[in-house]
Formats: structure tokens, sequence, C-alpha cells
């Protein structure tokens, strides 16, 4: 099975996704980047993908760099190129028989270079919803986490509670009869 490789351009979700959408017209890109990467980072670890998130250096300008933050690779790239050229030789570069490269833009002509080169693309729209909905399951399996262990909290040992069940059908049969 090829190993999956999600590439983000950051600040195209940032101008899609509303709630950081509202972040940005307060003049709170730092807080909307980090909204991003936290919202992104738990999508990635529940669904095991590797994700590799790119900004333009023009809202940053002097900041050339590649680190990890919330276990996800963070690029910004060089002053002179923009995130949809980095993004689009990368995908080329990584998209290999053992890698599957997916990268979320809803920029239509970095879409068909994209499709060029055999890599698959999902709109800001499509992400949001794909991360919401895995949010959603998260916090099922929370809930279900959260009902398993409810017993486990219960003043009963494993014997009084089978004690309890076995007089609670006794009880059931007498009633039927």
């Amino acid at each position: 099975m090829k190993k999956e490789l999600l590439i983000i351009d950051g600040y195209n979700m940032i101008g899609a996704w509303p709630e950081l959408v509202l972040l940005k017209n307060q003049d709170k890109l730092e807080d909307a980047r980090d909204a991003l990467l936290n919202k992104i980072s738990n999508f990635a670890k529940y669904e095991g993908i590797e994700i590799i998130v790119v900004f333009d250096a023009q809202f940053v300008p002097g900041v050339t760099k590649r680190y990890q933050k919330y276990q996800l690779e963070v690029v910004f790239t060089e002053e002179g190129e923009t995130a949809d050229s980095y993004i689009e030789r990368i995908a080329g570069e990584l998209n290999t028989r053992l890698t599957q490269v997916t990268v979320a833009t809803s920029d239509l002509a970095e879409q068909w270079v994209i499709f060029s080169q055999g890599a698959l693309r999902t709109s800001a729209r499509e992400l949001y919803q794909t991360i919401a909905k895995t949010e959603r399951t998260i916090r099922g399996h929370q809930e279900d986490l959260h009902f398993t262990n409810y017993r486990r909290n219960s003043p009963w040992t494993a014997e009084q509670l089978s004690e309890l069940e076995k007089t609670l059908q006794d009880l059931s049969k007498k009633k039927k009869r």
C-alpha cells in the first residue's frame, strides 16, 4: 500500500476556512497559522497521514525556514518563491510509486499542474469538511471511551455485578410466571 502524503497550501486554507478567515481579518495571521496547524495535526495523527504545510514568505518577509511543529512539517518558502511553485515542484518530486501525494488547494491553475504530475488534489472546502468529519469521529470515540471506563469507576466488583445480573434474571423469570 502506498504511503499517503498531503501537501497543504497554508494561506489558501486560511483564506477559505471560516474561523481562520476571522483571525486573518483581525490581523491575527500568526494565530490563524497556529490554529490551522493545530487542527491539521489532530487530523494527521488520527488518520496516520504525513503532512507538509507550505506558507508563502511574502507574508513573513525574511523568514525562510523548514521545521517540525505538532508532528507536521512546516515550510516557509524563500522570498522569491511562491507557495504554489514550491508545492508544484515538491509534489512532482515526492509523488512516486511508493508515495501518493495529494495537494490541498483551491487554486485551479495549481490543481492542473498537480494533476499533470500524477498527484491528487482536494479543495480547501473538501479538506475542511474531511477534517470536521474526523473531529466528530474523534469526539464519538472519546465518548465511547468515557462510558467504557465508566463501569470501572463503579463501587461494585466484577463478582458483585455478576451476582446482581443473576438476581435480576431470576426476578425477571419469576415476574413472567
